[in-house]
């Protein structure tokens, strides 16, 4: 249970009874859990447990996968993304998503961030530039790259290709960002600049982090939710978690009994 504290913030997503089914696999069983405005929640657990799934149904990415079935309710400002009648185009717009591996687009620096805005028709070519340059100052990639906006993407460093990601996904202004083991594939230097851009970006987006890295967890979240094995078993403020743990599970995989 969270403290009273959290109750006094605001929820951006809150998932209630959510249930899913890659074909007869029953992969997540009734998760329940919020995430709480402009705060990193970190999602830890062994591999297979379920983390990159619960993920992935924030944007509605587990409906490209065959034979998937959720039940539940997973609400984004109060909007049932899954209701029937929801916008799959709207949401993912609002949530945006950095992967595993930098994945930037075989274009231009610019291009890459610009392109998710060019698409939609909306904007004007000042507006895309204004809206490149400041996403590229939040990722902390600007002035790095200013005087090559036209080189590749590819000839950027990894480090530099996800914070290029990263400014991918703010192009849109999302509500929430998402980040699937983002520092896994980086140089410990690298790493340590994405940690530190993530707390600062949590200033502008709420942010939900799977990690393998406990100790970047208890470094960079806020909140800590632990998966075993499809269920959510512990949920709360990461100092509580990390320190208190209230279930016998959290405190065997934090202590490195299993993993």
């Amino acid at each position: 249970m969270v403290n009273e504290a959290s109750c006094l913030l605001n929820t951006h997503i809150c998932v209630q009874n959510l249930n899913l089914w890659f074909g007869a696999n029953h992969v997540l069983h009734a998760v329940d859990l919020c995430l709480y405005e402009h705060r990193i929640t970190a999602l830890i657990g062994p591999s297979g447990c379920g983390k990159t799934t619960l993920l992935r149904c924030f944007n509605r990415m587990n409906d490209l996968i065959d034979g998937t079935r959720i039940t539940g309710t997973l609400l984004l400002d109060d909007e049932d993304i899954y209701h029937p009648k929801a916008q799959v185009t709207s949401i993912r717009s609002r949530v945006g998503m950095v992967f595993q591996k930098p994945n930037p687009f075989p274009k231009s620096i610019y291009a890459n961030v610009a392109y998710g805005l060019a698409i939609t028709g909306k904007y004007s070519k000042a507006q895309i530039r204004e809206r490149v340059r400041e996403s590229l100052m939040s990722a902390w990639l600007w002035d790095e790259v200013k005087d090559r906006l036209h080189d590749s993407a590819m000839s950027l460093s990894g480090g530099q290709q996800q914070r290029l990601c990263i400014a991918r996904a703010l192009a849109n202004q999302p509500r929430v960002l998402l980040l699937d083991e983002p520092t896994s594939a980086l140089d410990p230097q690298s790493t340590a600049k994405i940690e530190e851009l993530l707390t600062e970006l949590k200033k502008q987006v709420t942010i939900l982090i799977v990690t393998h890295n406990i100790a970047q967890a208890g470094r960079i979240s806020d909140y800590t939710a632990f998966m075993y094995l499809g269920d959510l078993i512990e949920f709360g403020e990461t100092q509580q978690v990390f320190t208190v743990p209230k279930d016998p599970a959290t405190e065997a995989y934090l202590t490195g009994v299993f993993g």
